[in-house]
């Protein structure tokens, strides 16, 4: 087909590479907050000194210039808790790194599209995959001084890329903002003050195997006791021997607790982080650590025994479950979610949808779950779709990324391989193809379930449409059905079809024959009518 454009090879997501726990701090003393607060804002002090070292570097960093940093926050601290400093900065580091390179190519669409748009006639109308020109004058001359604006900002942002020169800020540039507006969030400034400097504290240490309970700086004993090693210009609140803090609260581990306790009994690294919610009140300990790295399995392996295809959508998860052949079986599912509210009910809500999905898909007997690998980068700019704001609102609302990383994860727990495939044309052509045929009085298809159809035919390795029609001299019975659903392999593939009793139109019914001489007439026929016709056996000649 003319203009559609090379489709992606479908593979299986890599699994999780770890995973993490969390516990709440209960009954903590008045003295326990306070050394916890004392020696989170010790540490987070070093860790913006070290990250504002890392960010002055710049190109010049290396082996000797870290070595130095860490000489540096060891004297503060200790050698562990600089280890681990400096591995968040670098951490952070590179994830700025890449949020400017994403921001580069976000500018990079935007200017594109500008250029293209203000190049056409005003009222130029555009097509299903470029939008038209501008629709006045007026509208021209501020989109004409945007992608000036724009193109100084890719400017100064290419600057800072080949300079390797990034602008972070501990705790949020967000929250930083939110200082300016506190009416707006509802907060008073010694909240946010709090919720500042609680974002900013640094209280985690990274995992070592073979060191006691699998970390020297945050200890948890398999009973659930909590000790801390205290950097050594806060020595002196230790209640401990060695310089250690033990907490008076306990944590106990609900989920994967005989995992971590598997793991500290055997002395394999865990790595700990203590955070400190202000809304509520309270305090938590997360432990995480690695998995080992496991191989997918091969894609054939996963198809096995069919697919349910999803396509993700801004308000639920439309899915369709196909046999290995590509056809679909039974009726298609939804799963409902309301993107509305917090970030912790939006997260809730699409758990639960992924749950229902994953529970659903286990009691069918399949082995995979097919979604597309979805990125709406460039979908989302303002540029491109202009004011169409709702439509712009309702492809950022639909949850890609969160999406696919929670569903790896959840997946991996029930045995569930996931396979990403090419989105391109999904809802377009299963619309085209599946969705009257599948519409009967009692099951409304909608063009989202049409549209998981072709994703989990795509995963399979079928065309999306139904079959290939024959040439048209050929469309009858001579040379049986030309479908693509059925694997060439398959047997009786190439078997004729069953002959049916009866006439060549099939306008008879096949056993018309056989009832007319057993029913039983309901009308008064004459009699001459029900006589079989014989010739005389006399002879014709004189």
């Amino acid at each position: 087909m003319a203009g559609v454009r090379e489709l992606a090879v479908p593979f299986v997501a890599p699994g999780p590479s770890g995973v993490a726990v969390r516990d709440r701090l209960k009954h903590l003393s008045l003295r326990d907050e306070h050394v916890l607060r004392v020696v989170g804002a010790h540490q987070g002090a070093l860790a913006s000194q070290d990250l504002k070292a890392r960010c002055a570097d710049g190109p010049n960093y290396g082996a000797d210039t870290w070595a130095t940093r860490k000489r540096e926050l060891t004297k503060e601290s200790s050698s562990r808790i600089a280890g681990a400093i400096t591995k968040a900065t670098h951490d952070q580091w590179a994830l700025a790194r890449r949020c400017q390179a994403a921001h580069i190519r976000s500018l990079e669409a935007g200017i594109k599209v500008l250029r293209h748009r203000l190049s056409l006639p005003i009222g130029a109308r555009g097509t299903k995959r470029s939008p038209g020109g501008y629709r006045s004058r007026g509208e021209w001359f501020h989109k004409s001084r945007r992608l000036k604006a724009l193109e100084a900002r890719h400017a100064a942002a290419v600057a800072d890329w080949q300079a390797e020169r990034v602008r972070v800020v501990r705790g949020g540039k967000r929250m930083l903002n939110t200082r300016h507006h506190l009416a707006e969030a509802g907060l008073t400034e010694g909240r946010w003050r709090e919720w500042w400097e609680a974002e900013r504290w640094f209280l985690a240490a990274d995992g070592e195997s073979g060191k006691r309970y699998g970390n020297e700086t945050i200890r948890v004993t398999p009973d659930g006791q909590v000790s801390i090693k205290l950097p050594a210009p806060l020595a002196y609140l230790a209640n401990a021997k060695h310089g250690r803090y033990t907490l008076t609260s306990t944590v106990a581990f609900a989920h994967r607790g005989v995992e971590w306790a598997d793991r500290i009994e055997a002395n394999w690294a865990v790595a700990y982080r203590i955070h400190h919610d202000t809304t509520r009140g309270r305090w938590y300990l997360t432990a995480s650590w690695k998995r080992p790295t496991v191989p997918a399995i091969p894609l054939e392996t996963a198809l096995a025994q069919g697919v349910i295809g999803v396509d993700t959508n801004a308000d639920h998860f439309a899915a369709y479950r196909l046999d290995p052949h590509g056809n679909p079986v039974g009726e298609p599912h939804r799963f409902v979610y309301d993107l509305t509210g917090t970030a912790h009910r939006r997260d809730a809500q699409l758990r639960h949808a992924l749950t229902r999905l994953l529970h659903w898909a286990k009691q069918t007997g399949v082995a995979a779950i097919a979604i597309e690998d979805l990125d709406f980068g460039a979908e989302k700019t303002r540029e491109k779709h202009g004011r169409r704001k709702r439509f712009r609102q309702l492809i950022s609302g639909i949850p890609t990324g969160k999406f696919k990383a929670r569903l790896v994860s959840m997946a991996a727990e029930h045995g569930l391989a996931i396979i990403a495939v090419d989105p391109a044309y999904t809802s377009m052509w299963g619309g085209q193809h599946w969705q009257k045929p599948l519409t009967t009085p009692r099951r409304r298809m909608s063009r989202h379930d049409a549209a998981g159809i072709a994703i989990g035919r795509r995963a399979l390795g079928h065309p999306i449409r139904r079959r290939t029609a024959p040439p048209r001299a050929h469309q009858s019975d001579v040379h049986g059905y030309r479908t693509l659903q059925t694997d060439r392999r398959a047997p009786g593939r190439e078997e004729p079809r069953p002959r049916i009793p009866g006439p060549r139109t099939r306008s008879v019914p096949p056993d018309t024959a056989r009832t007319r001489a057993t029913r039983t007439p309901k009308t008064v026929r004459d009699v001459r009518s029900e006589q079989e016709w014989v010739q005389d056996s006399l002879l014709l000649t004189e």
